[in-house]
C-alpha cells in the first residue's frame, strides 16, 4: 500500500479547496450547502469544513455569506431595489438571517446602508466602490483590549 506523500497530498488538497471556493464566488445565489460542496469535490463536509478552515480563515458558509452579503451591498448603493429583493436576489430565504449577518459584517442594518451608501459611492467607479466597500470578514469578532495595571 503506497500513500502520497504530505506536501503532495497538501496541494491536491489547496486545489480542490480553491474549486470549492471559485464554485462559491461563481454560484453564490443558489442553494449551497456544505455537503453539496463536498459531494462536488469528494470530500466529507466535516474535512472540506476542516480544511476549508485552515487555508482561508472561515468556514465554507461564513465565507458563503461574505459573498452573499458583499453583492447585497452592490444591489442596495444602486437603490432601485428594495432590502428584501436584494435579500432574495442574493440566495439568502430568511430575512431575518440575511438582516442579522448584513449587521454583522457591515456595522449597520441594510436599510441603513441603503439610505446612506448610495451618496457615499456617487461619482466613484464601480471596481473601486466595490474594493472600498467591500464588508470586512469577521468584524463581529471584538479584540480584547490589553488590561494594563
Amino acid at each position: 500500500m503506497t500513500s502520497r506523500p504530505a506536501p503532495e497530498q497538501r496541494l491536491r488538497d489547496l486545489a480542490l479547496l480553491r474549486r470549492v471556493r471559485d464554485r462559491i464566488d461563481r454560484e453564490y445565489a443558489q442553494p449551497l450547502d456544505v455537503e453539496a460542496l463536498a459531494r462536488g469535490v469528494n470530500m466529507s463536509a466535516g474535512h472540506l469544513s476542516r480544511q476549508f478552515r485552515l487555508a482561508y480563515g472561515e468556514s465554507p458558509y461564513a465565507y458563503l455569506m461574505t459573498r452573499r452579503i458583499e453583492r447585497a451591498m452592490a444591489l442596495l448603493r444602486r437603490g432601485d431595489l428594495g432590502v428584501t429583493e436584494v435579500c432574495f436576489a442574493v440566495g439568502c430565504s430568511s430575512l431575518g438571517t440575511f438582516s442579522t449577518r448584513f449587521t454583522e459584517l457591515v456595522g449597520v442594518p441594510p436599510s441603513t446602508y441603503r439610505a446612506q451608501a448610495t451618496p457615499v459611492t456617487a461619482g466613484i467607479p464601480p471596481c473601486l466602490a466595490k474594493q472600498v466597500t467591500r464588508p470586512i470578514r469577521n468584524r463581529e469578532a471584538r479584540v480584547a483590549r490589553p488590561h494594563l495595571a
